[in-house]
Order: C-alpha cells, then sequence, then structure tokens
C-alpha cells in the first residue's frame, strides 16, 4: 500500500488516514507531498482520472484500490484487518465513538477556520470567536463522557486507542498551539495523545519539514 500525505505541519486530515493506516499494522509506503506546492498540482492532475475528489489528502493506494478521504481509509483498514482494532467492542461505546468521529469528520467548522492545525507554532490568541468557544466546549464535553462512561480500561477516550482517538489527535495539537485552557482530565488525555509512538513520530517529523505556508502563519 502507499498513503499520499501533505505537509505534517498543517494538514490535519492527513494526520488522520496515517494514523488509520498505522493502526492497521499493515505495511505501507509514505508519500509525502507539499500542498499548495508545483508538485501538488502535478498530483492532483495525474489523479484526476482515478480520484473523483482530485486535490485532497490523504490518498490510500492498495493494488487498483484508490481510498480517498480519512474516514473511508480508517473504514478500508477496518474491513482488512478486523473492526475491533479500530472499535470499541460494547455495543454502547461503539455507538458513541461512531457518532464522535462522524460530528468530528464534518463538524467543528468555526474551530478549524479559526484555529487551523499549525504543530510548529505557539500562539496566544488575545480572544476567540463565540463559535469557536462552542465548538471547545463540546469537544470537551465529549471528551469527558467518553472518558468517564468507557476510559477505564487506559488513557484514552475509549481506553484503548482507536478510531476517536485517530480522529480528534489534530484537536489534540490545535488545544497545545494556540494555548487552549483545559480541564485536567482532558490535559491527561492530550498529554497520552502527544506521548503515543506515533504521534511523536509525526510531530518530530513536522518540526524538521521546512516548508512554510504563509497563510497558516499569518492567521492569529
Amino acid at each position: 500500500m502507499k498513503l499520499i500525505i501533505g505537509n505534517k505541519n498543517y494538514s490535519s486530515w492527513s494526520l488522520r488516514g496515517w494514523l488509520a493506516v498505522k493502526q492497521s499494522g499493515l505495511h505501507f509506503d509514505e508519500l509525502t507531498v507539499p500542498i499548495m506546492g508545483e508538485e501538488w498540482d502535478r498530483l492532483k492532475h495525474d489523479m484526476g482520472e482515478v480520484q473523483p475528489s482530485s486535490g485532497k489528502v490523504p490518498i490510500l493506494w492498495d493494488g487498483d484500490t484508490v481510498v480517498w478521504d480519512s474516514l473511508a481509509i480508517l473504514e478500508f483498514c477496518a474491513d482488512k484487518v478486523g473492526r475491533e482494532r479500530f472499535w470499541p467492542k460494547d455495543e454502547t461505546a461503539r455507538g458513541m465513538a461512531r457518532a464522535m468521529v462522524a460530528e468530528m469528520h464534518s463538524g467543528y467548522q468555526s474551530l478549524r477556520r479559526e484555529l487551523p492545525m499549525n504543530i510548529r507554532r505557539r500562539v496566544e490568541l488575545p480572544g476567540l470567536s463565540e463559535a469557536t468557544r462552542d465548538d471547545i466546549v463540546r469537544i470537551l464535553t465529549l471528551w469527558a463522557e467518553a472518558r468517564a462512561r468507557h476510559g477505564s480500561a487506559g488513557p484514552y477516550l475509549f481506553g484503548t486507542f482507536g478510531a476517536a482517538d485517530i480522529f480528534y489527535a489534530p484537536v489534540v495539537t490545535r488545544f497545545q498551539t494556540y494555548g487552549i485552557g483545559v480541564p485536567g482530565f482532558a490535559q491527561a488525555y492530550i498529554e497520552a495523545i502527544c506521548e503515543h509512538d506515533w504521534m511523536r513520530e509525526w510531530i518530530g517529523a513536522a518540526e524538521e519539514e521546512d516548508w512554510v505556508i504563509e497563510q497558516y502563519e499569518v492567521m492569529a
């Protein structure tokens, strides 16, 4: 398999796709393409015949199969190796995990817009919009409920590392980048995510990248 991702410093969806394939345990080759560069423009052109939503990362190639969209990649990998590797075994916990992943996949537009992922940066914001504050409160509420109801088996949202952690990992980096204050239980969860071997690998690579996308550096 081959996974095409964007800049590790900026691309939250690439992080989700990459973590999903890592969680599968399957071997894959990784191709990082700087988004908004000439190489990215060439790739989008080449992908046009096989990927209707060309121009988005991540993209997973597995033989003749091409899968784009991070949630589709996660589900594709789950089908190959067993869904229990990604989702809680308990039906109630699994239902909540699926709803949380779906909400992250389609929601929180204000947070995404106002707090773009930028792992290398540390910014003290003078204030946040009401919509972004609402997004943050909603996320922290979901984290609290998942940890309280289903997190007794370990430090992650549903105890063991899985799909929900994969999808909220970029939010963890955003909270750190912009110095978002969180309650103790959430800080413990943030530390658990950042100390995960795969996250340490991704963050280390992001810090070593020399690509800069100016529009993400001047925001906030």
